[in-house]
């Protein structure tokens, strides 16, 4: 089949590079050629309100996806018209409004942290008052890697707060205090077939993602089974066709959920080494009708984010049991430009190149810095 993938980046260059082993096709729609996915994949490149750009490319293809949740929901309407969307639109309609996401969980009996609407200083005060601080203000829309929020920890931080978040639509969520964060990822076939991944621990720095470790140490059974059960509710009422990721954070034994993402996700970027199939596979799988394929674990694995420096190949190559991706991207503080996943059958292996790996990317920060 030709698969088109709406955006560019590292996401869709990962999925296009898993659909050609299994014979697909795959189509980038793009803003312009210089994007990470468009090195490995032919592309049509337009804004997302051009319709004629995007009329060439639903004639391409006969399925499309998205790398991100932040298309335009106009755009895949339009296409939807003419070619089937998987995920469909109301998979991105629910992830792209932090509002209509929390109340899709506590409608699934998914726990979160407590939450009120805030449409302006009113609102904004009043949810405080029913909330409590410390609280996180986070715009409604848009927004990623720790950007869009703002911690309340004082009524003094109120003043000013709505407005630093450009006075838009938001959510006030009451300030989890918790151990550790997880997330879990899922995957649904075209014929409702569920396949998960196991939980997997993630470490986030400025708030970007930095390692995820997999499996999740320390995860008691009817943890595994809650987190499961989590996910595969929200497939099932999304009508979802795809994976979709469950960010979650660990409480005291307990999860609360935190977001979706309707797409492969940063966190399952381990898989490609380290599971069976891996989350890109397993999601051009699901969207062209394709049977789903086993998603357990090979062995340990700890995935690192390349964030905003190159680290020198050669020391990264060297290390026997470290895969290296980049992306293509020009450094730049802030932006994530590869990873490396190291995996083995013995934990103690990974640690240690682990401990290798984080030491290169810290001199290769020092080298950006300096």
């Amino acid at each position: 089949m030709r698969v088109g993938i709406l955006g560019g980046g590292q996401l869709g260059r990962m999925l296009a590079l898993a659909a050609a082993p299994l014979g697909h096709e795959c189509v980038i729609f793009a803003q312009s050629g210089d994007e990470p996915a468009c090195a490995v994949a032919r592309s049509v490149l337009g804004a997302f309100d051009d319709d004629d750009a995007l009329a060439r490319f639903a004639g391409s293809v006969d399925v499309v996806t998205y790398e991100f949740e932040n298309v335009p929901l106009a755009a895949v309407e339009g296409l939807a018209a003419h070619v089937p969307v998987r995920p469909g639109a109301r998979s991105l309609v629910v992830a792209s409004d932090r509002v209509h996401e929390k109340t899709t969980f506590r409608e699934l009996g998914i726990a979160t942290a407590p939450f009120r609407a805030v449409d302006d200083e009113a609102s904004l005060r009043e949810a405080v008052r029913a909330i409590g601080l410390p609280a996180v203000l986070k715009t409604r829309r848009l927004g990623y890697d720790g950007k869009g929020q703002r911690v309340l920890r004082t009524e003094a931080d109120l003043d000013g707060a709505l407005a630093s978040l450009g006075s838009v639509p938001s959510i006030l969520e009451g300030f989890v205090s918790f151990q550790r964060e997880l997330s879990i990822l899922g995957v649904r076939a075209l014929d409702g077939t569920i396949a998960t991944y196991p939980l997997v621990e993630n470490v986030h720095r400025d708030g970007i993602l930095f390692r995820t470790t997999a499996p999740a140490p320390h995860v008691s059974a009817p943890l595994a089974d809650e987190a499961r059960a989590a996910i595969a509710s929200l497939l099932t009422e999304l009508d979802h066709v795809g994976v979709l990721a469950l960010e979650l954070f660990d409480r005291d034994g307990a999860l609360l959920a935190n977001e979706i993402a309707p797409r492969v996700h940063n966190t399952g970027h381990f898989s490609i080494e380290g599971a069976h199939t891996s989350q890109f596979e397993a999601h051009i799988r699901a969207i062209t009708g394709d049977p789903l394929a086993s998603t357990a674990l090979r062995g340990h694995s700890v995935m690192i984010n390349l964030v905003g420096a190159i680290p020198a190949r050669a020391s990264l190559l060297a290390l026997p049991h470290a895969h290296t991706h980049l992306y293509g991207k020009a450094p730049r503080p802030g932006r994530k430009v590869g990873h490396v996943t190291i995996n083995a059958d013995d934990p103690e292996t990974v640690r240690t190149e682990t401990s290798d790996v984080i030491a290169i990317v810290a001199q290769a920060r020092d080298i950006l810095a300096g």
